[in-house]
């Protein structure tokens, strides 16, 4: 099943798209991969959902991505005695650790001793996604006197951002760490980390997965965003997270935000997704706005790998309409005029190795002769995301004996992923890619394709080659 365009579509599922036979709609509709919330979802329902992707995969034969999105830490106040209360603009509020006595329009209990330790004189407490925003003006361990700067009303166990304040808490929980062990059981592609604030939030997830399965960051905090290019280092993929961003900072700073962190992952070579409200209108409507459309187009244009629907296909009255109406979208903007030359303009600089050298060279090759096909031998993965790095305008055909590899790249821009076993020499390696491109529709008898590959044959992370050849007769291969 060859897709029409380059960028790669996640979908979320959830009680509207869960069943084995929606799972299949949804990925004839175009998605690539898939996303299962662990905020929503317990153990024995995730591994259920792994099991019917699964079995969608080996039904159509193609490699499906699945990615495990951690809750991260959720703070919140506690309780109050009327279930909420009505605030003034500029009076005082205390937050405080007093667990005895439930809240009033005067305090309420903060479940939270880190929060208490660490937020101090001028920090901004925004609760219920910012709706209600408050000035700390005393703090003395215990609790925190603040003013009511914005919004009018508060109610029970309603959720704390700290856009000013550094917590010196990790960014996993106790439930984050029984999640990941058991999606990592299941088997599960990515792992999402929420909520991270610093580069040090990554090591202990990555030490837990030990390879297991490749590293998301959302970026979601304005710390984050401040020690970006630390992040990236240490993630092997990121994701710009806008509902929470949109709370923690300034929303018209977010589109630029987007752009930086799209920009930057494009130049390290990590795949970057866009996510949050891409197609909201869609969870009530078969159609989404002209403002939406035009959303998930600048992500397009500005080349994300990878663009995501939430509750458009998790709970949606509408999910299959809403991944088809976002292929579309991405077939269209990749059809523009414009596209290639927007995509152009960003590219980066090759890094000085000889893997980037490689990929470079082949692109430059492939759209010189006009060839149909970039093929990319890839164990690791590391191949295809250089490839892809180069954002070609020919397509990219990643093959890789590890199926978990193929997985792993459905979230890589332009990569259309085949399982095969591993050349055994080259003449075997020509023959096997020129068949691959002929039985996966990417190329036909006489055009012409790219192979890259490392020698000696099967050593990961060693690109060192490339070469030109024919689809023969029945997709034989020629030099």
């Amino acid at each position: 099943m060859r897709r029409s365009r380059k960028v790669k579509i996640l979908a979320t599922l959830g009680p509207a798209s869960s069943s084995e036979d929606m799972i299949k709609k949804l990925f004839e509709a175009g998605a690539d991969a898939f996303r299962i919330n662990m905020s929503h979802t317990d153990h024995p329902l995730m591994r259920e959902l792994v099991g019917r992707i699964r079995a969608v995969e080996a039904r159509l034969g193609r490699p499906i991505g699945i990615l495990a999105d951690l809750q991260g830490p959720k703070l919140r106040v506690g309780k109050f005695a009327n279930g909420k209360e009505a605030l003034e603009i500029g009076q005082a509020f205390t937050l405080d650790d007093n667990a005895e006595q439930l809240g009033n329009s005067e305090r309420v209990y903060l479940p939270h001793p880190e929060i208490l330790a660490s937020v101090q004189p001028g920090h901004r407490l925004l609760i219920d996604d910012g709706k209600l925003e408050l000035k700390a003006v005393k703090c003395d361990g215990k609790s925190i006197v603040c003013t009511v700067v914005a919004g009018n009303k508060i109610s029970d166990r309603k959720g704390v951002s700290l856009p000013d304040t550094d917590l010196p808490v990790g960014a996993l929980t106790e439930k984050d760490r029984a999640d990941l062990d058991a999606a990592l059981a299941a088997g599960v592609d990515w792992i999402a980390l929420s909520f991270i604030q610093r580069p040090e939030d990554l090591a202990e997830a990555r030490k837990i997965a030990r390879g297991r399965a490749l590293i998301l960051s959302k970026i979601e905090k304005p710390q984050a965003v401040a020690r970006l290019p630390e992040i990236i280092e240490l993630s092997d993929a990121l994701m710009v997270a806008r509902g929470d961003l949109g709370v923690e900072m300034p929303l018209e700073a977010v589109p630029g935000i987007q752009k930086q962190i799209t920009r930057a992952a494009r130049r390290a070579g990590k795949p970057v997704v866009i996510a949050t409200q891409m197609l909201e209108s869609m969870i009530s409507a078969p159609v989404p706005t002209r403002a939406e459309v035009s959303d998930v187009a600048t992500a397009v244009f500005e080349g994300a790998d990878a663009v995501m629907l939430s509750a458009e296909s998790a709970a949606g009255e509408y999910p299959v309409e809403a991944v088809a109406t976002m292929n579309r979208i991405a077939i269209q903007i990749e059809q523009d005029p414009n596209y290639a030359g927007i995509i152009n303009a960003q590219r980066s600089e090759p890094e000085a190795t000889g893997a980037d050298a490689i990929s470079l060279a082949s692109r430059q090759i492939a759209e010189t002769l006009k060839l149909s096909a970039i093929i990319s031998y890839t164990s690791s993965g590391t191949t295809g995301l250089r490839a892809a790095r180069e954002r070609p305008q020919v397509p990219i055909i990643a093959l890789s004996p590890v199926v978990q590899t193929a997985r792993r790249l459905s979230l890589v821009w332009g990569t259309h992923c085949v399982v095969t076993e591993d050349a055994t020499d080259l003449d075997d390696m020509v023959d096997r890619a020129c068949r691959i491109a002929y039985e996966e529709g990417f190329g036909r008898p006489g055009d012409r394709v790219i192979i890259t590959a490392g020698v000696p044959l099967g050593t990961p992370g060693a690109t060192n080659m490339l070469r030109i050849a024919y689809v023969g007769a029945e997709g034989r291969g020629g030099a």
